[in-house]
């Protein structure tokens, strides 16, 4: 039987993989790695995931936690547990990552390479091991011009924050214990994650709904750079999961890198995006003002002084938004030609115009109520 040992359960992606792995029996054990800081927390982060997932008690019977800590040496596990954990898994799935843009670069660098270290070590003492599924990002590429190729990237380039320049050094330290000694490991480049293409559900709101925050016009009183032409690559958290799982039952993705996202083609235009978000917010009853278009550069450079005046929960707001503006100022484009041809009949990519609005819809019916 497969023992899948899970890095990042309680993160977006990994509760979304071992949800989908955990709801088809043939699939074998699940061990969640899980932070606590007592046994008591960590059963209660399990029990909050069961209770987003809504498996049955067969499921249930098949799915364990333990304690750990990616960045630590042998996940913070003693020997004994280290070795046991290696001696029964066979397939090893590498999602946690902490999705900050604005970590200090040497905490980002211990979140995203300490924890490849980790699972390298892990991979070259299981002894049963069959696969790894290594969750990257398409931020690796930086500041890339043209779309990010389908490959290992290893020219010099730029990055836009210490979150995709930790994750490209990440990539680079597996790319060269690979070169030095082969491994059964596919990389995986999600871009920015969405809930599920059928009811927008995902566990908990990152990146893109921050973004939506922005675009509704909540957060700067209406007011926006101009946004061009340019596009945002979403992609449903859903079509992640399945393809992950697919892809840790064979061999055949065995040193490829998969791009998960929609693509050059698919990519919504950042206008329209903002027209749909602006929509369903006022669907949903709450103020959308503007839109105004200033220029970016004045924008960002009126920041430092808005924080001035404003209460510490807004000031912590407008200190993220340089990191939105990065995102709608430039043009990112992440080739998927390749991976979609290996999914296709397997794992069909949703189309954006058929689940956008789901997802925030969800996300309407489920975030923090304010005022306004």
């Amino acid at each position: 039987m497969n023992t899948y040992f899970v890095t990042g359960g309680t993160g977006v992606i990994g509760s979304a993989i071992a949800g989908r792995m955990l709801a088809e029996p043939s699939t074998g054990r699940v061990t969640l790695l899980m932070r606590a800081q007592s046994d008591a927390e960590l059963a209660s982060r399990l029990d909050e995931l069961l209770r987003f997932w809504a498996l049955g008690p067969a499921a249930r019977q098949r799915v364990a936690a333990v304690r750990g800590d990616t960045t630590l040496l042998r996940f913070g596990l003693d020997e004994g547990a280290f070795a046991k954990l290696a001696k029964e898994c066979t397939r090893i799935v590498h999602c946690a990552a902490i999705v900050k843009m604005n970590l200090p670069l040497e905490e980002a660098r211990r979140s995203a390479v300490a924890a490849a270290k980790n699972v390298i070590a892990l991979a070259r003492a299981a002894g049963r091991l069959e696969k790894v599924e290594f969750l990257s990002t398409v931020g690796v590429g930086g500041r890339w011009a043209g779309p990010l190729p389908e490959r290992w990237i290893t020219e010099p380039r730029t990055f836009h924050n210490t979150y995709e320049q930790a994750k490209a050094e990440a990539e680079e330290y597996v790319r060269g214990e690979l070169a030095t000694s082969p491994l059964p490991l596919t990389i995986h480049r999600p871009s920015m994650v969405v809930g599920d293409s059928q009811a927008g559900r995902v566990l908990r709101f990152q990146i893109f709904y921050h973004l939506a925050e922005f675009l509704s016009g909540r957060r700067t009183a209406g007011i926006f750079p101009a946004l061009g032409t340019n596009a945002l690559d979403i992609v449903p958290v859903d079509y992640i999961a399945e393809a992950v799982a697919w892809s840790s039952g064979t061999g055949a993705t065995a040193g490829q890198i998969l791009h998960l996202c929609s693509g050059p083609e698919l990519a919504v235009p950042l206008a329209t995006l903002r027209s749909i978000v602006r929509r369903r917010f006022s669907t949903a009853g709450l103020s959308t003002p503007g839109p105004f278009t200033i220029p970016s550069s004045l924008l960002r450079s009126t920041l430092p002084v808005a924080a001035r005046f404003v209460p510490e929960d807004a000031r912590r707001v407008l200190a993220t938004l340089p990191v939105f503006l990065d995102y709608l100022a430039e043009h990112q484009a992440f080739a998927n030609v390749a991976t979609r041809r290996l999914l296709e009949g397997i794992v069909p990519l949703p189309l954006p115009s058929g689940y956008l609005e789901r997802v925030l819809d969800y996300y309407l019916a489920n975030r923090k109520s304010d005022r306004g």
